[in-house]
């Protein structure tokens, strides 16, 4: 058997042993159990690489098929400025600009449904129908309407991120139970009383639900918009660009980076969502 193969199983059977060892620890020490869970994540991923890298030195897979991740490595780190430039146009215009706006009018909207009987029974039917249509089929129509730079893919994601917030929102909005409702009533207060302090902490966590739905939505339809149409800067417009040119390792560089930032951005929405939440049982839990 090939070495290379040789060491990717073996370091696999000795990171599953010691994974396994690591979950089987019982301890009620805050500090040593937040170690163990992260490393158990951290030492799974790392045997996914390395077992990646074995697998394609040892079966000489061609790059142009699946690169190694060390090649992946490599073109990262001589790319940097290129990474960049792409992750500034697509992440920080498109995909922040349109998640703040998409989100925010899809809160809105959900207040002005909250008091209207007739949006809630006429316009969440078609919020369901328009979540449904393919990215693909929306985004080049976007870029006719808004043209080819960031705006466009602004417009896709804000189409994206609008309806997830929409509908939780209603629905957390409905979450507080009619007991709790009634004794607001008997204490006089008014709908923007019962709004504030009842039913939007009530709402809280199916807010914060669509927000890390979206965080991951946001990306992917941004991603996708620039595929119909950039210019020469973006994720989206790199990734198609050197999939024709058979640049495997750049296509995968710039997935790491989209990867890596679609995940921090979701980590930063989880724990914005501990921070605010603090009191309900499903965060409680996990701290006891």
């Amino acid at each position: 058997m090939n070495g290379w193969l040789l060491f990717a199983f073996g370091f696999w059977v000795a990171a599953w042993a010691l994974n396994e060892a690591l979950v089987r620890i019982r301890t009620r020490n805050l500090a040593a159990r937040k170690t163990i869970n992260f490393i158990v994540p951290l030492l799974f991923g790392v045997t996914l690489l390395v077992i990646w890298e074995g697998v394609v030195k040892g079966f000489e897979i061609p790059s142009i098929l699946l690169p190694a991740p060390s090649a992946i490595w490599a073109r990262l780190t001589s790319s940097v400025p290129t990474l960049w430039a792409d992750f500034q146009q697509t992440f920080m215009k498109s995909v922040i600009i349109g998640y703040i706006m998409g989100c925010g009018l899809g809160f809105v909207a959900a207040l002005f449904i909250d008091r209207s009987p007739f949006l809630k029974k006429g316009l969440l039917p078609i919020g369901n129908f328009v979540s449904a249509l393919p990215v693909v089929g929306v985004a080049p129509i976007m870029v006719m309407w808004f043209g080819f730079d960031w705006p466009s893919k602004v417009a896709v994601v804000v189409i994206m991120t609008f309806f997830p917030m929409l509908v939780n929102t209603v629905e957390g909005l409905a979450s507080s139970s009619s007991m709790q409702r009634d004794l607001m009533r008997t204490y006089a207060s008014g709908w923007g009383q019962t709004l504030t302090k009842l039913r939007l902490p009530a709402a809280m966590p199916f807010i914060f639900n669509a927000l890390k739905i979206n965080s991951t939505l946001a990306l992917i339809g941004a991603i996708v918009a620039e595929f119909f149409g950039t210019p020469i800067v973006g994720m989206g417009f790199r990734i198609s660009t050197e999939v024709g040119r058979s640049n495997a390792d750049m296509v995968w560089a710039e997935i790491a980076v989209a990867a890596v930032a679609g995940s921090v951005f979701y980590g930063l929405v989880a724990l914005t969502e501990r921070a605010v939440t603090f009191w309900h049982p499903s965060v409680r839990g996990g701290q006891t």
